[in-house]
């Protein structure tokens, strides 16, 4: 299992370091199943993302033509990948070869922009719904889910459900009981105090 996680300037931080948690936890306390991940970014140079954090992808995305899963993030970032046909098309390409689509929160714009979600249903975060559905009208946005899996492509809604969607693909991608192992390493046990 090859997972790669796209980041950029302005990434929403916890959008990729909570599925990164999520997925390196996997990747390391069961060496068995043979999950890799890393970074990506357009080239291998620290990207700074939206609260600061600064992070040093391991490959650039055009070193990178199979996985079997990508994960685009949202944050301000996310808006001027809207416009990036180069990476509509590496992702385009990455899915035609059968690589699994994922995004979390405003990722999902970038997602739809790329045609990616046209004829399927998808979320982000609920600030940015009507952002998605003025995407593309070929979309049914999900106002009320924390992620929504529609085969090949999944999307994710703001921030923490990232983490949600992670533990989903793990549960999909090898068992309920591995994501249980993760979630339970990771003590994710959301219980708001607010």
């Amino acid at each position: 299992m090859d997972i790669g996680i796209f980041v950029f300037p302005d990434a929403e931080e916890l959008d990729f370091a909570g599925p990164w948690e999520a997925f390196g936890v996997w990747s390391r306390d069961f060496p068995a199943d043979h999950v890799t991940l890393r970074l990506l970014a357009e080239s291998r140079e620290p990207v700074r993302c939206h609260k600061g954090l600064r992070v040093l992808p391991d490959a650039g995305a055009d070193e990178i033509d199979a996985l079997d899963l990508v994960l685009v993030p949202g944050g301000v970032g996310a808006r001027p990948l809207m416009r990036r046909p180069d990476l509509h098309a590496w992702l385009r390409g990455l899915a035609e070869r059968g690589t699994l689509v994922t995004s979390v929160c405003t990722g999902a714009l970038v997602l739809g922009a790329a045609g990616l979600l046209d004829g399927r249903r998808a979320t982000t975060h609920w600030g940015s719904l009507d952002e998605l559905r003025a995407v593309s009208p070929a979309i049914t946005v999900v106002d009320d889910a924390r992620f929504v899996d529609e085969g090949s492509v999944v999307t994710a809604a703001g921030v923490s459900a990232g983490i949600d969607m992670a533990l989903h693909l793990i549960a999909r991608l090898h068992s309920p009981e591995r994501a249980r192992a993760v979630r339970r390493e990771m003590q994710y046990d959301p219980e708001p105090p607010v």
